[in-house]
Order: structure tokens, then sequence, then C-alpha cells
């Protein structure tokens, strides 16, 4: 098999406990007025004033807009470029969780490009660069700091829409762990949950024919070379790492582990793409306004035994980074990747079944129809889905049944928590 090679990413990142320190100069470098969008939360905090404070000192002029809301609902990307248009900024800077740094990377297009954010949904719809975008995010869960799309929610569209194009990567992702310590621990379950859907579906996605024209036709080309080591690799830190970082708040050691993970994920997700788990989250979360997380990371399960069939070689290894013995069968493996990823979840409080985060029982078939209008993410599924698969899954997942989902019959391997840390 021919090997393929695509990633995109930042043209800087700056990891590690500290580097918040150097956000001054870094956006000194990229211009002389900065756009900070932020949260009324992390707003608030000395964090954020002395992240004010560090670019004011590097002789950058401020304005700020910090009313970012969850799941960024779009009438604020045109708030947003409203107040651009009186201030002038050269330069933005998103600071708080992916809501955030989603918000700044969908206003710096309107900005440059005029318009509306519903004129660039889709893919490839940005004509060209857009002002640079510097990502601080303060949660280890989207890895939006280092991604092509910007999730928006509209009141005109039942599901979440994406803007998605290379021109969205930010310019640089400052990445300071130490930003994540007061995060409370079912934000950090829920971002980790996400985080962790990012590696374990793009490393799992579709595997496209390598041809020279495929980076330029889609945004997200599926699993390749590249994206499948930054995946593994997340996949091992959060594995290690989350239950801690959710039970131990403030140890630094777990914190810098998931925010390199969620930053791996976000490669990851950025050339290969997610695919069925997250299709199906939209419409669950707009019928019952759960975190992304959360809802992703319930399906996930699911999905994993859906894509068994023809996944048995990768979920083989998504075992061994979880912590299984290599020396097992690959089909042996291939089970207890499913167990051990319904396990960590389960261990930071992650629900089991869309029962139980409230998807109304008479709405199944509904939810199955909704996730195909996420295309992109749909057409990165591994195994072809359409409606009746979809909504199999989402019936599975709804009454907690994964055998429902097993085309095979097989042995199974024991289900484990063991190696989950």
């Amino acid at each position: 098999m021919s090997m393929l090679g695509f990633l995109r990413g930042p043209r800087e990142i700056l990891f590690g406990a500290g580097q918040r320190h150097a956000l001054g100069t870094v956006t000194a470098s990229l211009g002389s007025h900065a756009l900070i969008c932020t949260d009324a939360r992390f707003g608030r905090t000395s964090d954020f004033a002395g992240l004010v404070g560090l670019i004011e000192g590097a002789g950058v002029r401020v304005t700020v807009f910090a009313e970012a809301l969850p799941d960024v609902p779009v009438h604020q990307v045109e708030q947003v470029a409203e107040l651009a248009a009186e201030a002038g900024p050269d330069v933005v800077v998103g600071m708080g969780g992916g809501s955030c740094l989603d918000l700044a990377k969908a206003a710096a297009v309107v900005i440059t490009h005029g318009g509306r954010a519903s004129d660039y949904y889709g893919e490839l719809r940005v004509p060209g660069p857009v002002l640079p975008v510097v990502a601080l995010p303060t949660t280890a869960g989207t890895g939006s700091e280092v991604t092509p799309v910007a999730v928006l929610t509209d009141p005109d569209r039942v599901s979440k829409v994406g803007i998605s194009s290379p021109h969205l990567v930010p310019h640089t992702a400052v990445c300071d762990p130490e930003l994540t310590l007061g995060c409370p621990p079912a934000l950090t379950a829920s971002a980790g949950a996400d985080a962790l859907s990012h590696a374990i579906e793009s490393f799992t996605a579709v595997r496209r024919p390598a041809t020279a024209e495929l980076g330029t036709e889609r945004v997200f080309v599926g699993k390749n070379e590249l994206t499948d080591m930054y995946a593994l690799r997340g996949i091992r830190l959060i594995a290690h790492h989350l239950r801690r970082a959710v039970e131990v708040p403030d140890d630094r050691e777990a914190r810098e582990a998931m925010m390199l993970g969620a930053t791996a994920g976000g490669f990851a997700l950025g050339s290969a793409g997610t695919a069925a788990a997250h299709a199906l989250q939209y419409p669950v979360g707009a019928l019952t306004h759960t975190p992304h997380g959360v809802g992703v990371g319930a399906l996930l399960p699911y999905v994993m035994e859906y894509n068994r069939p023809v996944r048995v070689p990768e979920l083989a290894a998504v075992a061994v980074a979880l912590g299984a013995d290599p020396g097992a069968p690959p089909e042996a493996l291939a089970d207890e990747a499913i167990d051990r990823t319904a396990a960590l979840l389960a261990s930071v409080g992650i629900p089991s079944t869309l029962a139980e985060i409230g998807l109304p029982a008479d709405r199944l078939r509904w939810t199955a129809e909704q996730s195909l209008q996420a295309q992109r993410l749909v057409a990165n599924n591994p195994r072809p889905l359409d409606v009746d698969a979809l909504e199999r899954i989402v019936r599975a997942a709804h009454s907690g049944d994964r055998a429902a989902l097993r085309d095979d019959v097989r042995p199974q391997a024991p289900a484990t928590t063991a190696g989950v840390r």
C-alpha cells in the first residue's frame, strides 16, 4: 500500500508550563492592535488580567470581547466583526475553551472577507488568508488551537455547523497547562472525552487513495501516516492521565499530559477528520443541551463497535495505546479497545447511554436523520453509513446494548479496566 502523509498546523506552537508569558512578544510580532475573544468567566480572572497586561506591555493596543458563549451562537461572530470594524485590529487572540478559540477563528474570517458567517459554512469556502490568530487554550479538549475548523450554533439549523478551511488554522498556538489547573472536574472529564474521541476517530477514519489532489480537494483527508502518529500519542497520554486530572485537579503532570494529548488529538483530527460519533453528537447535543464532550464520549464505544469489522488492526493498536498486552491476538485486542475506552470514560463520569443524558426515546430516528446533514463527518467514517445504520448505532447507544451492533460471531475478550489509570 502506498504511504500517504498529510498534516496541517500552526506556524508556531509554544507548549509547556509558563509559555503564556511569551504571549506579549508573540502578539506584538503579528500586529499592533489585538482583538481578544474570551468568555465572561475567564475574563474575570487574574490570569486573564495578567495576559492582557503582557500584550499591552509589548506595546500592543487591546480591544476585548468577553462575552463568548458555549457552542458559539453565530450572531456572536457578527458582534465581534462589528466591534472590529470600529476598533481596527490587525491580530485576533482567542483565550479560553474551544468556543472562545472557535469564535476568534470565525470572526477573523468575517473581519477579513466581509459578509456573514453563514457565507462560509462548509468546506473550502474561505477565499484566502485571514487576520492572524493567536490561540491560547485554557482547557484540554477541543484541540481548536491547531485545527482548520470553527464550529458554530445557528438558530436556523437544528445541528451545529462548521466553517472548515486551511485558512482557519491559527498562526500561533500558546499551550500552557498551568492555565488548566482551575478547570473543574466535570469540565476536565468532558474535555478529556472530546480529546480522546478526536484521537480515536481520526485514527480509525476512512483511508482515501493517495492522490496529488487530495489535500486541495478536501480539508479532512482521512487517516494517514502523519496523523496516525499524533493520534496514538494522544490516546496514550489521555489513557494514562485523564482520571488523575479529574480526581486530582492540581496535579501538574496530569494537566500537562492532558493538554499535550488534546493538542496531539487536534493535529490528528485537523487533517484526518472525525466521523460518526461527532456527526451523531450534533443532533444529540441540540436535543439534550449537554456538553459536546459528554455526548461524543457516550457515543464513542458504540461507534467503535459498529466500525470494528473494518478496523480490527487499528483498534488493536488503540488497545495497546490504552495499556493492553500487545501480545494478544488482534481480534481480542480490538474488543479490548472498545471495553477499555468505555471503562475509562465511565471512570470519569461520562454517561454510558444516550438515555442517561436525556435523549428522548421517540427521537432516535430523527437523530439519525439529522446526523446525515454532517456529510463531512459521515463520509469520513470507515464503514459506510446511511440513515438505517445511524439509527442502529443510536438505538444501541440509547439502550446500552453494544452487542446489538455485532455483525459477526466471535469470542469476546473479557471486559477489563486494567491499565486504565
